[in-house]
């Protein structure tokens, strides 16, 4: 176990972040489920259609089907009887009964020197296996359907048309063919694809559940009040930001709430939360809660206590042999905010420690829980960083990526937030995005391109 802290660059942290976690065990949801059960799952295996789509040969317009043979190559109309109705539903054999055995005459056969006919067949519907063409009702004498009427035409005057409107049997999918990727998102068109190509289950990574909870002897419950002036406490505002941190990235969040400055009692938060209990008032947030045997959370969160100070209880904890604990890292992470970093495993469960400042937790968590999340919910690492111009110009320190919250103006530049401190969460209250400059900038100046990373649920240009 190593406890002495050593200095990495951002990439280096997530790589190691990264090591920690792997996907979460693959298992078999009905598609019923899926529809109405938990959004942010992806697939843990490859997809194939076990059937074809369209199943068979559909009508693409309300109409007439025919067969070309029957009518004129130039186009000339001309008039047919009614010998069957085909509609959505009904099986494709009746229309082949109401043609009869004199119908199927070799392919191009005259007209003159067979039985012809057509069938009124809705969108949808099979066409009959002697057809091979729908001429559109509105292109024929009836004009138009009114629905709920029965067939009462015996005959239609028709003509060729430039299209068949023919939905040909697996024109869209064929059995066997890759529907989507492992790691691909289970999104409402993937589950309609799978049931239309014959499937009735997907192998799905469940959605991750991270344990969060924040440390320091100074924390209120949150909720406590706002009259906290004299009694050198501030209300616990982290273990929520976290919470609603891993619920917008896909995952459901069980929340421990504020632990103080004791080594015992973190140990005991810590158990606790791996269990996959929440704090008595709090509850799982982000979803129902699953049943005892799903319950166990696969990473834990922390923020605070990770620097050298005194009271740094999480420092304390790594510090101390434990046979719960194992896999020790601690971090000077090159970046601002988000310098102190750790990384441990409790109990065998990935334990993220981040910064206690605010912006620091919220920085953190985008560059390093982030992909941890994805990585456990079997998705690639979220890296959506767009470039943007800058709309105003700071500096940034020397030797360390510099994160900076910004917003979009109308002109899809950035300006820099800042809050009435520089550290001071309220800057996160305008942001949209954050901007990521790199290490060897010293100083960012009206119209330089940077990368930025948009923030999850919040529009870009809210507040332009």
């Amino acid at each position: 176990m190593s406890t002495g802290r050593t200095s990495r660059g951002v990439e280096e942290h997530v790589a190691a972040v990264l090591a920690h976690v792997a996907p979460l065990v693959a298992v078999d949801v009905g598609l019923a489920g899926l529809a109405v059960g938990e959004p942010g799952l992806v697939l843990a295996g490859d997809l194939h259609a076990e059937a074809a789509v369209p199943p068979f040969d559909a009508a693409a317009m309300d109409g007439y089907a025919v067969r070309l043979a029957d009518l004129p190559p130039d186009g000339t109309p001309v008039t047919l009887p009614v010998v069957g109705d085909s509609r959505p539903g009904s099986p494709a054999h009746r229309c082949e009964r109401a043609m009869g055995p004199a119908s199927a005459g070799a392919e191009g056969a005259s007209p003159a020197h067979s039985v012809t006919g057509v069938v009124r067949i809705m969108t949808g519907a099979p066409v009959p296996a002697w057809a091979d063409a729908v001429v559109p009702v509105e292109r024929t004498s009836t004009g138009r359907f009114v629905a709920g009427s029965p067939t009462t035409e015996h005959e239609v005057t028709l003509a060729r048309q430039p299209r068949a409107h023919v939905r040909r049997r697996a024109e869209d999918v064929a059995p066997g063919d890759l529907l989507a990727r492992a790691g691909s998102a289970v999104t409402p068109a993937l589950v309609a694809v799978a049931a239309s190509g014959g499937l009735t289950t997907l192998p799905v990574r469940r959605r991750p559940r991270v344990a969060v909870l924040s440390t320091g002897s100074e924390l209120l419950p949150a909720g406590a009040g706002a009259d906290t002036t004299d009694s050198g406490r501030i209300p616990d505002s982290n273990s929520l930001l976290l919470a609603a941190l891993v619920r917008a990235a896909g995952a459901d969040a069980v929340r421990t709430g504020a632990v103080p400055d004791d080594a015992d009692a973190l140990r005991a938060a810590l158990d606790h939360a791996v269990s996959g209990r929440s704090a008595p008032s709090d509850g799982v947030e982000g979803g129902a809660r699953p049943p005892p045997a799903a319950r166990e959370v696969d990473l834990v969160v922390t923020t605070g206590g990770v620097s050298a100070g005194a009271s740094d209880v999480v420092r304390a904890v790594l510090a101390t042999p434990d046979d719960r604990l194992r896999a020790v890292e601690v971090a000077a992470v090159a970046l601002r905010p988000g310098h102190p970093q750790a990384l441990a495993r409790w109990r065998d469960v990935p334990w993220l420690a981040l910064p206690g400042n605010p912006v620091s937790a919220f920085v953190s968590f985008a560059l390093f829980v982030r992909p941890a999340i994805d990585a456990l919910a079997g998705r690639a690492p979220d890296v959506r960083t767009l470039r943007r111009r800058s709309a105003s110009a700071w500096s940034s320190p020397p030797g360390r990526v510099h994160v900076v919250p910004v917003r979009t103006l109308a002109s899809g530049d950035v300006e820099h937030v800042v809050g009435p401190a520089g550290h001071a969460s309220s800057a996160l209250l305008g942001a949209d995005a954050l901007a990521v400059v790199p290490a060897d900038v010293e100083k960012v100046a009206v119209g330089d391109e940077l990368d930025v990373l948009p923030l999850d649920g919040v529009p870009p240009g809210r507040h332009a």
